[in-house]
Protein backbone atom coordinates (compact mmCIF):
# COMPACT_ATOMS: atom_id res chain seq x y z
CA UNK A 1 0.00 0.00 0.00
CA UNK A 2 1.36 3.46 -0.82
CA UNK A 3 -0.01 6.61 0.88
CA UNK A 4 0.10 9.92 -1.50
CA UNK A 5 -0.96 12.92 0.61
CA UNK A 6 -2.35 15.98 -1.34
CA UNK A 7 0.35 18.65 -0.70
CA UNK A 8 -2.86 21.33 0.12
CA UNK A 9 -4.49 19.20 2.44
CA UNK A 10 -5.48 20.46 6.00
CA UNK A 11 -5.77 24.21 6.96
CA UNK A 12 -5.88 26.90 4.26
CA UNK A 13 -4.62 30.36 5.35
CA UNK A 14 -7.83 31.90 6.15
CA UNK A 15 -9.47 29.33 8.70
CA UNK A 16 -5.55 28.44 10.27
CA UNK A 17 -5.44 32.40 11.10
CA UNK A 18 -9.04 32.15 12.55
CA UNK A 19 -7.91 29.13 14.93
CA UNK A 20 -4.92 31.03 15.83
CA UNK A 21 -6.64 33.77 16.34
CA UNK A 22 -9.29 32.23 18.19
CA UNK A 23 -6.74 30.39 20.58
CA UNK A 24 -4.46 33.46 21.47
CA UNK A 25 -7.51 35.47 22.42
CA UNK A 26 -7.52 34.15 26.23
CA UNK A 27 -4.64 35.66 26.89
CA UNK A 28 -4.68 38.84 24.59
CA UNK A 29 -8.12 40.17 25.13
CA UNK A 30 -11.28 40.93 28.07
CA UNK A 31 -13.17 37.32 29.19
CA UNK A 32 -15.53 35.68 28.53
CA UNK A 33 -14.47 35.01 25.18
CA UNK A 34 -17.09 34.28 22.18
CA UNK A 35 -17.27 33.39 18.44
CA UNK A 36 -20.55 34.51 16.63
CA UNK A 37 -21.66 31.00 15.26
CA UNK A 38 -19.31 28.16 14.79
CA UNK A 39 -15.93 29.28 14.14
CA UNK A 40 -15.14 26.82 11.51
CA UNK A 41 -16.72 23.88 9.99
CA UNK A 42 -14.82 21.53 12.03
CA UNK A 43 -16.20 19.29 15.43
CA UNK A 44 -12.98 18.71 16.35
CA UNK A 45 -11.57 22.48 16.45
CA UNK A 46 -15.20 23.44 18.35
CA UNK A 47 -14.85 20.92 20.82
CA UNK A 48 -11.15 21.86 21.49
CA UNK A 49 -12.38 25.93 21.78
CA UNK A 50 -15.26 24.66 24.32
CA UNK A 51 -12.51 22.78 26.55
CA UNK A 52 -10.82 26.64 26.48
CA UNK A 53 -14.07 28.10 27.63
CA UNK A 54 -14.63 30.11 24.25
CA UNK A 55 -18.73 29.71 24.01
CA UNK A 56 -20.77 30.21 20.39
CA UNK A 57 -23.42 32.62 20.09
CA UNK A 58 -26.22 32.11 17.81
CA UNK A 59 -27.73 35.00 18.45
CA UNK A 60 -26.67 38.51 19.76
CA UNK A 61 -28.28 39.90 23.15
CA UNK A 62 -29.33 43.52 23.81
CA UNK A 63 -26.26 43.59 26.42
CA UNK A 64 -22.93 41.60 27.02
CA UNK A 65 -19.81 41.93 27.49
CA UNK A 66 -16.49 40.11 26.86
CA UNK A 67 -14.46 39.51 23.31
CA UNK A 68 -16.40 38.18 20.12
CA UNK A 69 -14.64 36.27 17.29
CA UNK A 70 -16.39 36.99 14.31
CA UNK A 71 -16.29 33.56 12.30
CA UNK A 72 -13.60 32.76 9.43
CA UNK A 73 -16.95 32.39 6.48
CA UNK A 74 -17.63 36.70 7.81
CA UNK A 75 -20.81 37.82 9.06
CA UNK A 76 -23.56 40.44 7.16
CA UNK A 77 -21.72 44.38 8.25
CA UNK A 78 -25.43 44.76 10.34
CA UNK A 79 -24.50 41.88 12.76
CA UNK A 80 -21.05 43.57 13.73
CA UNK A 81 -22.54 47.02 14.73
CA UNK A 82 -25.17 44.96 16.56
CA UNK A 83 -22.48 43.25 18.61
CA UNK A 84 -20.59 46.31 18.73
CA UNK A 85 -23.88 48.22 20.22
CA UNK A 86 -24.53 45.50 22.50
CA UNK A 87 -21.13 46.15 24.28
CA UNK A 88 -18.89 43.08 22.70
CA UNK A 89 -14.94 43.73 21.97
CA UNK A 90 -15.09 42.50 18.18
CA UNK A 91 -12.22 40.61 17.16
CA UNK A 92 -12.37 39.90 12.96
CA UNK A 93 -11.37 36.83 12.20
CA UNK A 94 -13.02 36.93 8.67
CA UNK A 95 -11.19 35.19 6.12
CA UNK A 96 -9.03 38.10 3.60
CA UNK A 97 -10.32 36.28 0.73
CA UNK A 98 -14.02 36.43 1.60
CA UNK A 99 -13.51 40.13 3.37
CA UNK A 100 -12.25 40.98 -0.37
CA UNK A 101 -15.39 39.98 -1.84
CA UNK A 102 -17.32 41.90 0.27
CA UNK A 103 -15.77 44.79 -0.39
CA UNK A 104 -16.38 43.63 -4.22
CA UNK A 105 -20.39 43.23 -3.63
CA UNK A 106 -20.39 46.31 -1.19
CA UNK A 107 -18.30 48.61 -3.82
CA UNK A 108 -20.96 47.99 -6.77
CA UNK A 109 -24.07 47.72 -4.36
CA UNK A 110 -23.25 51.42 -3.89
CA UNK A 111 -23.25 52.23 -7.65
CA UNK A 112 -26.69 50.46 -8.14
CA UNK A 113 -25.20 46.71 -9.20
CA UNK A 114 -27.28 43.82 -8.51
CA UNK A 115 -25.37 40.86 -7.06
CA UNK A 116 -25.51 37.48 -7.75
CA UNK A 117 -23.45 35.15 -5.72
CA UNK A 118 -22.99 31.98 -6.68
CA UNK A 119 -23.28 29.56 -3.58
CA UNK A 120 -25.75 27.92 -1.53
CA UNK A 121 -27.93 30.10 -0.20
CA UNK A 122 -27.73 29.02 3.85
CA UNK A 123 -23.84 28.51 4.08
CA UNK A 124 -22.79 31.29 6.66
CA UNK A 125 -20.22 32.68 4.11
CA UNK A 126 -23.36 33.31 1.48
CA UNK A 127 -25.41 34.86 4.53
CA UNK A 128 -22.45 37.42 5.41
CA UNK A 129 -22.16 38.23 1.67
CA UNK A 130 -25.84 38.93 1.42
CA UNK A 131 -25.37 41.46 4.16
CA UNK A 132 -23.02 44.07 1.80
CA UNK A 133 -25.77 43.64 -1.24
CA UNK A 134 -27.93 46.59 0.03
CA UNK A 135 -30.87 44.29 -0.35
CA UNK A 136 -29.62 43.39 -3.87
CA UNK A 137 -28.89 39.86 -3.93
CA UNK A 138 -29.21 36.77 -4.79
CA UNK A 139 -27.74 33.79 -3.57
CA UNK A 140 -28.17 31.02 -6.45
CA UNK A 141 -26.40 27.09 -6.10
CA UNK A 142 -27.64 25.80 -9.68
CA UNK A 143 -28.01 27.16 -13.61
CA UNK A 144 -31.98 26.39 -13.70
CA UNK A 145 -31.73 29.36 -10.21
CA UNK A 146 -29.90 31.43 -12.45
CA UNK A 147 -32.52 31.04 -15.32
CA UNK A 148 -35.59 32.19 -13.20
CA UNK A 149 -33.72 35.51 -12.26
CA UNK A 150 -34.88 38.89 -14.45
CA UNK A 151 -32.53 40.38 -16.60
CA UNK A 152 -30.85 43.38 -14.55
CA UNK A 153 -29.26 46.60 -16.42
CA UNK A 154 -26.09 45.97 -13.91
CA UNK A 155 -25.03 43.36 -12.17
CA UNK A 156 -22.10 41.42 -10.58
CA UNK A 157 -21.63 37.85 -10.82
CA UNK A 158 -19.09 36.46 -7.75
CA UNK A 159 -18.22 33.21 -5.77
CA UNK A 160 -18.69 31.69 -2.50
CA UNK A 161 -14.20 31.38 -1.87
CA UNK A 162 -15.37 27.64 -1.41
CA UNK A 163 -17.61 26.94 -4.40
CA UNK A 164 -16.77 24.04 -7.32
CA UNK A 165 -14.64 25.31 -9.69
CA UNK A 166 -16.63 23.55 -12.75
CA UNK A 167 -19.76 25.03 -11.47
CA UNK A 168 -18.48 28.15 -11.65
CA UNK A 169 -16.89 28.05 -15.25
CA UNK A 170 -20.80 26.66 -16.49
CA UNK A 171 -21.81 29.67 -14.96
CA UNK A 172 -19.67 32.01 -16.61
CA UNK A 173 -20.37 30.36 -19.95
CA UNK A 174 -24.27 31.03 -19.32
CA UNK A 175 -23.48 34.61 -18.74
CA UNK A 176 -21.49 35.32 -21.52
CA UNK A 177 -23.96 34.05 -23.46
CA UNK A 178 -27.40 35.19 -22.54
CA UNK A 179 -26.15 38.45 -20.17
CA UNK A 180 -22.42 39.33 -21.81
CA UNK A 181 -22.68 42.93 -19.78
CA UNK A 182 -22.57 41.33 -16.41
CA UNK A 183 -19.49 41.87 -13.90
CA UNK A 184 -18.10 37.75 -13.69
CA UNK A 185 -15.65 38.17 -10.70
CA UNK A 186 -14.36 35.13 -10.22
CA UNK A 187 -13.78 35.49 -6.36
CA UNK A 188 -13.25 31.09 -5.95
CA UNK A 189 -10.13 31.22 -3.37
CA UNK A 190 -7.01 30.03 -4.77
CA UNK A 191 -6.40 27.59 -2.25
CA UNK A 192 -9.96 26.22 -3.07
CA UNK A 193 -8.91 25.29 -6.98
CA UNK A 194 -5.87 23.85 -6.37
CA UNK A 195 -7.16 21.67 -3.47
CA UNK A 196 -9.90 20.52 -5.81
CA UNK A 197 -7.80 20.06 -8.81
CA UNK A 198 -4.98 18.32 -6.86
CA UNK A 199 -8.01 16.25 -5.71
CA UNK A 200 -9.43 15.68 -9.41
CA UNK A 201 -5.63 14.18 -10.93
CA UNK A 202 -4.73 12.49 -7.40
CA UNK A 203 -8.26 10.09 -7.48
CA UNK A 204 -6.94 9.18 -10.90
CA UNK A 205 -4.06 7.60 -9.92
CA UNK A 206 -5.20 5.80 -6.71
CA UNK A 207 -7.33 2.86 -5.85
CA UNK A 208 -9.54 4.67 -3.33
CA UNK A 209 -9.42 7.99 -1.66
CA UNK A 210 -10.47 9.50 1.51
CA UNK A 211 -11.27 12.89 2.53
CA UNK A 212 -11.11 14.48 5.69
CA UNK A 213 -12.76 16.70 7.38
CA UNK A 214 -16.43 17.66 9.17
CA UNK A 215 -19.32 16.88 7.34
CA UNK A 216 -21.50 19.81 7.11
CA UNK A 217 -18.23 21.56 5.63
CA UNK A 218 -19.04 22.78 2.60
CA UNK A 219 -15.95 22.56 0.66
CA UNK A 220 -14.51 19.36 1.74
CA UNK A 221 -18.02 17.61 0.89
CA UNK A 222 -17.46 19.16 -2.85
CA UNK A 223 -13.82 17.26 -2.83
CA UNK A 224 -15.35 14.37 -1.64
CA UNK A 225 -17.76 14.77 -4.76
CA UNK A 226 -14.59 15.40 -7.12
CA UNK A 227 -13.25 12.28 -5.75
CA UNK A 228 -16.29 9.97 -6.37
CA UNK A 229 -16.31 11.43 -10.00
CA UNK A 230 -13.28 9.26 -10.68
CA UNK A 231 -15.82 5.96 -10.32
CA UNK A 232 -13.26 4.70 -7.53
CA UNK A 233 -14.26 4.58 -4.05
CA UNK A 234 -14.15 7.64 -1.82
CA UNK A 235 -14.60 7.77 1.31
CA UNK A 236 -15.54 10.95 3.52
CA UNK A 237 -14.73 10.68 7.03
CA UNK A 238 -14.09 13.30 9.88
CA UNK A 239 -10.99 11.44 11.94
CA UNK A 240 -9.73 8.00 11.81
CA UNK A 241 -12.28 6.27 14.11
CA UNK A 242 -14.51 6.12 10.89
CA UNK A 243 -12.02 4.64 8.58
CA UNK A 244 -13.41 1.15 7.36
CA UNK A 245 -10.03 -0.95 7.19
CA UNK A 246 -11.92 -3.44 5.52
CA UNK A 247 -12.90 -1.58 2.45
CA UNK A 248 -9.74 -0.57 2.10
CA UNK A 249 -7.57 -3.07 3.16
CA UNK A 250 -7.44 -4.76 -0.59
CA UNK A 251 -6.09 -0.95 -1.85
CA UNK A 252 -2.40 -0.50 -3.82
CA UNK A 253 -2.52 3.09 -3.43
CA UNK A 254 -4.45 5.32 -1.19
CA UNK A 255 -5.17 8.75 -2.05
CA UNK A 256 -5.42 11.21 1.40
CA UNK A 257 -6.40 14.89 1.53
CA UNK A 258 -8.24 17.08 3.47
CA UNK A 259 -10.59 20.00 3.73
CA UNK A 260 -9.86 23.78 4.53
CA UNK A 261 -10.98 23.09 7.99
CA UNK A 262 -9.41 20.09 9.08
CA UNK A 263 -6.48 20.37 11.74
CA UNK A 264 -2.95 18.51 10.95
CA UNK A 265 -3.34 16.20 13.23
CA UNK A 266 -6.27 14.71 12.49
CA UNK A 267 -4.47 14.30 9.12
CA UNK A 268 -1.68 12.57 10.88
CA UNK A 269 -4.04 10.26 12.71
CA UNK A 270 -6.10 8.95 9.66
CA UNK A 271 -2.27 8.77 7.99
CA UNK A 272 -0.80 6.70 10.88
CA UNK A 273 -3.43 4.22 11.14
CA UNK A 274 -3.35 3.95 6.97
CA UNK A 275 0.50 3.28 7.87
CA UNK A 276 -0.20 0.83 10.22
CA UNK A 277 -2.61 -1.04 8.61
CA UNK A 278 -0.13 -1.18 5.55
CA UNK A 279 2.53 -3.03 8.12
CA UNK A 280 0.07 -5.07 9.36
CA UNK A 281 -0.85 -6.70 5.92
CA UNK A 282 2.40 -7.63 5.44
CA UNK A 283 4.30 -10.56 7.21
CA UNK A 284 7.87 -11.62 7.62
CA UNK A 285 10.79 -9.26 8.08
CA UNK A 286 8.87 -5.52 6.95
CA UNK A 287 5.95 -6.25 9.56
CA UNK A 288 8.97 -6.93 12.28
CA UNK A 289 10.60 -3.81 11.47
CA UNK A 290 8.04 -1.99 11.96
CA UNK A 291 6.96 -3.13 15.26
CA UNK A 292 10.33 -2.53 16.21
CA UNK A 293 10.52 0.83 14.64
CA UNK A 294 7.49 1.87 16.85
CA UNK A 295 8.80 0.19 20.15
CA UNK A 296 12.12 1.90 20.19
CA UNK A 297 10.54 5.45 19.77
CA UNK A 298 7.41 5.28 21.52
CA UNK A 299 9.86 4.17 24.40
CA UNK A 300 12.47 6.72 23.69
CA UNK A 301 15.39 4.00 23.04
CA UNK A 302 16.16 5.00 20.04
CA UNK A 303 16.51 8.67 20.29
CA UNK A 304 18.70 7.81 23.86
CA UNK A 305 20.62 4.97 21.70
CA UNK A 306 21.16 7.97 19.08
CA UNK A 307 22.58 9.84 21.99
CA UNK A 308 25.36 7.24 22.66
CA UNK A 309 26.04 7.42 19.27
CA UNK A 310 26.44 11.35 18.80
CA UNK A 311 28.50 10.90 22.18
CA UNK A 312 30.56 7.98 20.69
CA UNK A 313 31.25 10.69 17.26
CA UNK A 314 31.86 13.34 19.81
CA UNK A 315 34.25 11.82 22.00
CA UNK A 316 36.37 10.75 18.89
CA UNK A 317 36.42 14.23 17.54
CA UNK A 318 38.46 15.51 20.19
CA UNK A 319 40.52 13.09 20.61
CA UNK A 320 39.21 11.16 23.66
CA UNK A 321 40.37 6.95 23.67
CA UNK A 322 38.18 6.11 26.90
CA UNK A 323 34.81 6.65 25.70
CA UNK A 324 31.86 3.79 26.80
CA UNK A 325 31.20 5.72 30.14
CA UNK A 326 30.45 8.85 28.91
CA UNK A 327 28.08 7.58 25.94
CA UNK A 328 27.10 4.83 28.71
CA UNK A 329 26.10 8.49 31.13
CA UNK A 330 24.42 10.22 27.45
CA UNK A 331 22.30 7.24 26.96
CA UNK A 332 21.10 7.22 30.70
CA UNK A 333 20.76 10.96 31.11
CA UNK A 334 18.33 11.43 27.37
CA UNK A 335 16.56 8.04 28.51
CA UNK A 336 15.46 9.27 31.33
CA UNK A 337 14.78 13.13 30.69
CA UNK A 338 12.63 12.21 27.71
CA UNK A 339 10.25 9.79 29.52
CA UNK A 340 10.00 11.77 32.31
CA UNK A 341 9.12 14.95 30.32
CA UNK A 342 6.62 12.87 27.99
CA UNK A 343 4.99 12.03 31.13
CA UNK A 344 4.72 15.50 32.99
CA UNK A 345 4.02 16.77 30.37
CA UNK A 346 2.20 15.27 27.82
CA UNK A 347 -0.85 17.34 26.61
CA UNK A 348 0.46 17.96 23.30
CA UNK A 349 1.03 14.31 22.45
CA UNK A 350 -3.00 13.90 22.69
CA UNK A 351 -3.14 15.90 19.08
CA UNK A 352 0.88 15.43 17.83
CA UNK A 353 1.12 11.46 18.71
CA UNK A 354 -2.00 9.77 19.80
CA UNK A 355 -0.44 6.81 20.07
CA UNK A 356 2.50 8.32 22.14
CA UNK A 357 -0.58 9.38 24.42
CA UNK A 358 -2.32 6.09 24.59
CA UNK A 359 1.02 4.34 25.37
CA UNK A 360 2.48 6.36 28.52
CA UNK A 361 -1.29 6.32 29.86
CA UNK A 362 -0.88 2.65 29.42
CA UNK A 363 2.45 2.02 30.82
CA UNK A 364 3.10 5.07 32.73
CA UNK A 365 4.05 2.70 35.90
CA UNK A 366 6.84 0.49 34.00
CA UNK A 367 8.01 4.09 31.80
CA UNK A 368 8.00 5.97 35.30
CA UNK A 369 10.19 3.01 37.04
CA UNK A 370 12.37 2.97 33.43
CA UNK A 371 13.21 6.49 33.81
CA UNK A 372 14.15 6.45 37.61
CA UNK A 373 16.34 3.69 36.80
CA UNK A 374 18.56 5.11 34.10
CA UNK A 375 18.76 8.46 36.08
CA UNK A 376 19.87 6.78 38.80
CA UNK A 377 22.38 4.55 36.62
CA UNK A 378 23.45 7.73 35.09
CA UNK A 379 24.11 9.26 38.40
CA UNK A 380 25.98 6.37 39.77
CA UNK A 381 28.30 6.05 36.86
CA UNK A 382 28.80 9.83 36.98
CA UNK A 383 29.79 9.51 40.75
CA UNK A 384 32.14 6.59 40.23
CA UNK A 385 33.88 9.30 37.30
CA UNK A 386 34.87 11.75 40.02
CA UNK A 387 32.73 14.51 42.14
CA UNK A 388 32.71 17.17 39.14
CA UNK A 389 31.30 15.06 36.77
CA UNK A 390 28.56 14.16 39.01
CA UNK A 391 27.92 17.60 40.12
CA UNK A 392 27.34 18.56 36.23
CA UNK A 393 25.09 15.88 35.78
CA UNK A 394 23.14 15.74 38.41
CA UNK A 395 22.51 19.99 38.00
CA UNK A 396 21.30 19.18 34.40
CA UNK A 397 18.90 16.01 35.47
CA UNK A 398 17.36 19.03 38.42
CA UNK A 399 17.29 21.58 35.34
CA UNK A 400 15.28 18.75 33.10
CA UNK A 401 13.08 17.85 35.81
CA UNK A 402 12.32 21.45 36.44
CA UNK A 403 11.17 22.18 32.74
CA UNK A 404 7.30 21.66 33.92
CA UNK A 405 7.13 22.87 37.52
CA UNK A 406 6.29 25.98 38.91
CA UNK A 407 9.69 27.34 39.55
CA UNK A 408 8.45 31.33 40.10
CA UNK A 409 6.14 33.12 42.18
CA UNK A 410 2.60 33.52 40.30
CA UNK A 411 2.81 37.32 41.41
CA UNK A 412 5.72 37.60 38.90
CA UNK A 413 5.50 38.17 34.87
CA UNK A 414 1.82 38.50 35.22
CA UNK A 415 2.08 34.63 35.82
CA UNK A 416 3.22 34.05 32.21
CA UNK A 417 6.51 32.76 32.76
CA UNK A 418 6.32 30.53 35.70
CA UNK A 419 8.18 27.45 34.41
CA UNK A 420 11.03 27.03 32.02
CA UNK A 421 8.72 25.62 29.74
CA UNK A 422 6.87 28.69 29.16
CA UNK A 423 9.52 30.89 28.08
CA UNK A 424 9.36 31.08 23.88
CA UNK A 425 11.34 29.02 22.30
CA UNK A 426 12.84 27.38 25.53
CA UNK A 427 12.09 23.45 24.67
CA UNK A 428 14.25 23.17 21.50
CA UNK A 429 17.44 25.74 22.72
CA UNK A 430 17.52 23.31 26.00
CA UNK A 431 16.91 20.37 24.63
CA UNK A 432 19.60 21.05 22.35
CA UNK A 433 22.56 22.69 25.11
CA UNK A 434 21.52 19.60 27.27
CA UNK A 435 22.60 17.22 24.48
CA UNK A 436 25.74 19.13 23.47
CA UNK A 437 27.00 19.49 27.14
CA UNK A 438 26.25 15.94 28.14
CA UNK A 439 28.09 14.79 24.78
CA UNK A 440 30.82 17.11 24.50
CA UNK A 441 31.38 19.06 27.12
CA UNK A 442 30.71 16.17 29.77
CA UNK A 443 33.41 14.15 28.48
CA UNK A 444 36.25 16.57 28.13
CA UNK A 445 35.98 17.63 31.96
CA UNK A 446 36.07 14.35 33.11
CA UNK A 447 39.35 13.57 31.61
CA UNK A 448 40.47 17.17 31.88
CA UNK A 449 39.53 20.65 34.15
CA UNK A 450 40.00 23.18 30.59
CA UNK A 451 37.78 23.23 27.95
CA UNK A 452 39.89 24.48 24.74
CA UNK A 453 38.94 24.89 21.09
CA UNK A 454 37.90 21.86 20.02
CA UNK A 455 35.50 21.01 23.00
CA UNK A 456 33.74 24.61 21.95
CA UNK A 457 33.48 23.58 18.36
CA UNK A 458 32.28 20.06 18.73
CA UNK A 459 29.46 21.28 21.33
CA UNK A 460 28.60 24.00 19.18
CA UNK A 461 28.36 21.63 16.38
CA UNK A 462 26.49 18.45 18.42
CA UNK A 463 24.29 21.34 20.29
CA UNK A 464 23.50 22.31 16.25
CA UNK A 465 22.44 19.14 15.06
CA UNK A 466 19.95 18.10 18.18
CA UNK A 467 18.20 22.12 17.56
CA UNK A 468 17.39 20.79 13.51
CA UNK A 469 16.10 17.75 14.77
CA UNK A 470 13.69 19.14 17.41
CA UNK A 471 13.12 22.10 15.39
CA UNK A 472 11.87 20.53 12.72
CA UNK A 473 9.80 17.89 15.19
CA UNK A 474 8.05 21.18 16.46
CA UNK A 475 7.54 22.38 12.72
CA UNK A 476 5.32 19.28 12.71
CA UNK A 477 3.60 19.27 16.03
CA UNK A 478 3.16 23.42 15.44
CA UNK A 479 -0.89 23.21 15.66
CA UNK A 480 -1.12 20.41 19.09
CA UNK A 481 1.95 22.86 20.42
CA UNK A 482 -0.69 25.98 20.14
CA UNK A 483 -3.46 24.56 21.67
CA UNK A 484 -1.75 23.93 24.69
CA UNK A 485 0.13 27.02 24.60
CA UNK A 486 3.19 25.87 23.78
CA UNK A 487 5.13 28.61 22.54
CA UNK A 488 7.63 26.32 20.35
CA UNK A 489 10.43 28.16 17.71
CA UNK A 490 7.90 27.39 14.64
CA UNK A 491 5.25 29.31 16.48
CA UNK A 492 7.25 32.29 16.85
CA UNK A 493 8.74 33.16 13.92
CA UNK A 494 6.55 30.91 11.23
CA UNK A 495 7.22 27.42 9.54
CA UNK A 496 8.62 28.86 6.35
CA UNK A 497 10.90 30.86 8.21
CA UNK A 498 11.66 27.87 10.59
CA UNK A 499 12.91 25.92 7.99
CA UNK A 500 15.05 29.01 6.61
CA UNK A 501 17.09 28.77 9.90
CA UNK A 502 17.36 24.72 9.89
CA UNK A 503 18.77 25.13 6.08
CA UNK A 504 21.55 27.45 7.05
CA UNK A 505 22.66 25.64 10.04
CA UNK A 506 22.71 22.20 8.25
CA UNK A 507 25.10 24.68 6.13
CA UNK A 508 26.78 25.66 8.72
CA UNK A 509 27.49 22.55 10.50
CA UNK A 510 28.56 20.98 7.16
CA UNK A 511 31.23 23.86 6.84
CA UNK A 512 32.14 23.65 10.20
CA UNK A 513 33.08 19.93 10.11
CA UNK A 514 35.04 20.53 6.68
CA UNK A 515 36.78 23.54 7.89
CA UNK A 516 37.56 22.35 11.32
CA UNK A 517 38.98 18.69 10.00
CA UNK A 518 41.14 20.67 7.44
CA UNK A 519 42.55 22.89 10.22
CA UNK A 520 43.19 20.19 12.80
CA UNK A 521 40.82 21.42 15.20
CA UNK A 522 38.98 18.51 15.60
CA UNK A 523 39.87 15.04 13.87
CA UNK A 524 40.12 14.03 10.59
CA UNK A 525 36.65 11.90 11.38
CA UNK A 526 34.78 15.57 10.77
CA UNK A 527 35.43 15.11 7.07
CA UNK A 528 33.36 11.61 6.91
CA UNK A 529 30.98 12.78 9.50
CA UNK A 530 29.62 15.80 7.19
CA UNK A 531 27.45 13.10 5.39
CA UNK A 532 25.32 13.45 8.52
CA UNK A 533 23.85 17.19 7.81
CA UNK A 534 23.76 16.35 4.38
CA UNK A 535 21.50 13.17 5.12
CA UNK A 536 19.28 15.17 7.11
CA UNK A 537 19.12 18.09 4.84
CA UNK A 538 17.85 15.41 2.31
CA UNK A 539 14.90 14.15 4.65
CA UNK A 540 13.85 18.08 5.28
CA UNK A 541 13.97 18.67 1.59
CA UNK A 542 12.06 15.02 1.01
CA UNK A 543 9.32 16.80 3.44
CA UNK A 544 9.04 19.89 1.76
CA UNK A 545 8.85 18.14 -2.03
CA UNK A 546 5.56 15.97 -0.13
CA UNK A 547 8.14 12.70 -0.48
CA UNK A 548 8.03 12.04 3.47
CA UNK A 549 5.09 12.37 5.44
CA UNK A 550 5.14 12.54 8.92
CA UNK A 551 4.39 9.15 10.67
CA UNK A 552 6.80 6.06 11.74
CA UNK A 553 9.29 6.27 8.79
CA UNK A 554 9.81 9.91 8.95
CA UNK A 555 10.81 10.18 12.97
CA UNK A 556 12.64 7.03 12.82
CA UNK A 557 14.88 8.59 9.92
CA UNK A 558 15.43 11.72 11.98
CA UNK A 559 16.64 10.12 14.76
CA UNK A 560 18.78 7.83 12.23
CA UNK A 561 21.31 10.65 11.57
CA UNK A 562 22.60 10.54 14.96
CA UNK A 563 23.04 6.35 14.96
CA UNK A 564 24.39 7.41 11.73
CA UNK A 565 27.37 9.49 13.02
CA UNK A 566 27.83 6.41 15.85
CA UNK A 567 28.15 4.03 12.82
CA UNK A 568 30.49 6.06 10.69
CA UNK A 569 32.84 6.99 13.41
CA UNK A 570 32.94 3.29 14.17
CA UNK A 571 34.03 2.57 10.75
CA UNK A 572 36.29 5.48 10.92
CA UNK A 573 37.81 3.96 13.80
CA UNK A 574 38.52 0.25 13.11
CA UNK A 575 40.09 1.75 9.52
Amino acid sequence: MKILLAKTAGFCMGVRRAVEMAFDAPNKHENPIYTYGPLIHNPHVLDLLKEKGISVIDNIPDHGSGTVLIRAHGVPPQAKEKLKKAGFTIIDATCPRVIKVQTTIKKHAEQGYTSIIIGDKNHPEVIGLLGYSDGKGYAIDNINGLDSLPAFEKAIIVAQTTQNTQFFEEVKKWANKKFPHYKIFNTICDSTSKRQAEVKLLSKSVDASIVVGGHNSANTQRLAEIARESGKPSYHIESEDELDLKAIASAQNIGLTAGASTPNWIIKRVYRTLESLFFKKKQGWRRAFFSLQRSLLLTNIYVSLGAGCLCYACTRLQGIDHYFPHVLISVLYVLSMHILNNLIGSKADKYNDPERAVFYTKHKGFLAALAVIAGSAGLIAAYIMGVTPFLILFLMSLLGLSYNINLVPESLFGGRYRRLRDMPGSKTVLIAAAWGIVTSIFPTLSVSESINMSTVIVFFLSASMVFVRTAFFDILDMQGDRIVGRATIPILLGEKQTMRILKIMIAFILAALLLSSAFHLIENLGFVLAICPIFIAVILSAYERGNMLPGIRLEFLVETHFVLAGIITIIWSVV
